[in-house]
């Protein structure tokens, strides 16, 4: 039997989710009021400043790539498949906690959601903006993309149904439909609430707009949380499905190094532990710079860096598996590919991806170092450096030295290569600037749900 003076209070009546004394009155003061001061932080102006000029620079780079070639990137033969797939899985993982968080967590009824999951949501839509535009311009000639598209043509083409490459198509345009529909959901009440606050006829206008007709009525409300319910089921099968999806595109291969099947739950695993390094890297920032720190609280960073370590040993159990299955099918090709990845040209990057998704997690079994700020804000860095590292180990090292001697090729990455991916994060983080700027960070409504004052007990007690 447990010993009872072993169970801290802390056990026993965790942290509150709002903290400081806040009342249904002071949140929507926080974080109205991040909308409607009449200018930023000046750090917002220097983040905004540095995204958009990376965002410029992404423009440059993808004229420059339509203009001459694919041949500017490092691309070449046997490594077809280079940084532009590196980047678009990369992407779609940083989106996958946005779903978890939102529609996972709600399901499961998780207070703790309240306070981050509109952080999630926003950063899903972003990320899988960025994902999406890498294949686009992957596809060579970029003026004849329609030719993707199941239309009648006079080549009569017609898209491979059967293929992974299209099943990733329908997965990660259903997965950006369902997300934006449920972020959309989520901002409709906090919209009308700027709306009726809103001193000019401009922001009354776009904001009521948006708000579509909302007054908070008994009805609206309950016909806003069965389709917030509704929508909340539907995109839950999409966690485990669109990961899946894009792991078919390697494991459904007969390459040594992709053909596994550990792939779909290794990928799923990956995703949410890369999504939510980035939910971290976002909103510790985030809190401080707009006055959050009450309602995004040490209990919220807390649990996702449990999160995060669950899931990082979820991805070091399947990096093992991987060696493990490699020696027991006996086959010698499968066997060379991962020693060619932990011993070969690129012995350098995997070693940086277990490093960072394997070992450096492991801090957070002390509490100390999850209650610490700088700790998690730098672990959750080294988190999406190592994934990248991970989606990098397994296209290129598998492909680099294939069946003929003869044939090895070292990749290197080109300036273009380089420049393309400082780019997308100029795209990402300039739309998650205007989001910080003119959308509610927090879901209002939602965070008062989970105050002492919003139980209909309340008072009995």
């Amino acid at each position: 039997m447990a010993d009872s003076s072993a169970i801290t209070h802390e056990a026993v009546f965790p942290p509150a989710l709002v903290q400081g004394k806040n009342d249904f009155h002071s949140i929507t003061e926080t974080v109205c009021g991040v909308l409607e001061a009449p200018k930023p932080p000046k750090s917002w102006y220097m983040i905004f400043g540095t995204a958009v000029a990376l965002l410029g620079v992404l423009g440059a780079m993808i004229v420059y790539l339509i203009a001459t070639g694919v041949g500017v990137w490092g691309n070449n033969q046997p490594v077809a498949w280079g940084w532009p797939i590196v980047n678009f899985v990369f992407w779609v993982g940083i989106g996958h906690a946005g779903t978890l968080i939102s529609a996972v967590l709600f399901l499961f009824r998780q207070d703790w959601r309240t306070g981050i999951n509109r952080f999630s949501e926003a950063m899903t839509i972003f990320a899988v903006i960025c994902a999406g535009m890498f294949p686009a311009i992957h596809v060579g000639r970029i003026w004849v993309i329609w030719w993707v598209f199941p239309l009648p043509n006079q080549m009569s083409m017609w898209p491979n149904f059967r293929s992974p490459l299209l099943w990733d198509v329908f997965a990660v345009s259903t997965y950006f439909s369902v997300s934006l529909l449920f972020w959309y959901m989520g901002l409709v009440p906090d919209l009308a609430t700027v709306r009726d606050r809103a001193k000019t006829k401009a922001r009354r206008f776009w904001y009521g707009l948006f708000a579509l007709g909302w007054n908070g009525s008994n009805r609206q409300w309950h016909r806003y949380e069965r389709a917030y319910l509704l929508l909340a089921a539907l995109a839950t099968p999409l966690v485990l499905s669109v990961h899946s999806v894009v792991s078919f595109d390697f494991a459904t291969s007969q390459l040594p190094g992709w053909h596994t099947t550990i792939f779909p739950p290794y990928f799923v695993a990956g995703a949410i532990f890369s999504g939510f390094a980035m939910v971290l890297t976002l909103s510790i920032p985030a809190r401080k710079i707009f006055g959050l720190e009450e309602l995004i609280t040490m209990r919220h960073i807390d649990n996702m860096c449990k999160v995060i370590m669950a899931t990082g040993m979820m991805v070091g159990y399947a990096y093992a598996m991987e060696f493990f299955m490699a020696w027991y099918s006996g086959n010698e090709y499968e066997g060379f590919a991962f020693i060619n990845r932990a011993f070969g040209p690129y012995w350098w990057a995997y070693w940086i991806m277990v490093s960072c998704n394997v070992l450096s997690p492991q801090i957070f079994w002390s509490k100390k170092m999850r209650n610490n700020l700088t700790v998690v804000f730098i672990m959750s860095i080294f988190v999406n450096i190592g994934m990248w590292f991970e989606r990098f180990v397994i296209t290129v090292t598998s492909l680099n030295r294939d069946f003929l001697p003869s044939s090895w090729h070292y990749f290197s990455p080109t300036w273009v290569d380089v420049l393309t991916l400082l780019g997308s994060f100029g795209l990402f983080f300039t739309f998650f600037m205007l989001f910080c700027r003119y959308l509610p960070q927090v879901a209002i409504s939602e965070v008062k749900n989970v105050l002492p004052e919003a139980h209909p007990h309340h008072e009995d007690h």
